[in-house]
């Protein structure tokens, strides 16, 4: 069976957003896509992870929702924590299912947030590398 793809323009469209905002998502993380040429293709199943989309019927419908607050954290961490974590998670141990991810740092209290939405075992693990990144 095989999975709807949606171009950026598509997409964009679809959500009613404008394209360079689309593109902003990839670059940061917030979107997974697959470079074709110069263009991105996005699976719908990466649309529902984002939008928190209802989904198919005879798909797993347990989501886990994470919120992590770690204080005291230096500017130096926080950038780490937003890079790394979304890399892992389009990484080679990418999750089997759609995940939600955002890394926010609030620069007045020193701390960082970040939001997991997925599948229970899936969000198990990003838990898992949130707590090893972030050990001193």
């Amino acid at each position: 069976m095989s999975e709807e793809v949606y171009t950026v323009e598509q997409f964009a469209e679809r959500l009613k957003l404008h394209k360079k905002t689309v593109l902003r998502f990839i670059r940061e993380g917030r979107l997974r896509a697959v470079k074709v040429g110069k263009s991105y293709r996005i699976l719908r199943t990466d649309m529902e992870a984002m939008t928190g989309m209802v989904r198919g019927v005879g798909e797993s419908a347990a989501r886990v929702t994470s919120i992590v607050d770690i204080p005291d954290v230096e500017p130096a961490l926080a950038q780490h924590l937003a890079r790394a974590l979304p890399a892992i998670r389009m990484g080679a141990e990418a999750p089997a299912e759609p995940m939600s991810l955002d890394v926010a740092y609030d620069t007045v209290r020193r701390h960082v947030k970040i939001v997991i939405v997925g599948s229970p075992a899936d969000t198990a693990s990003m838990l898992r590398m949130v707590q090893v990144l972030s050990e001193r």
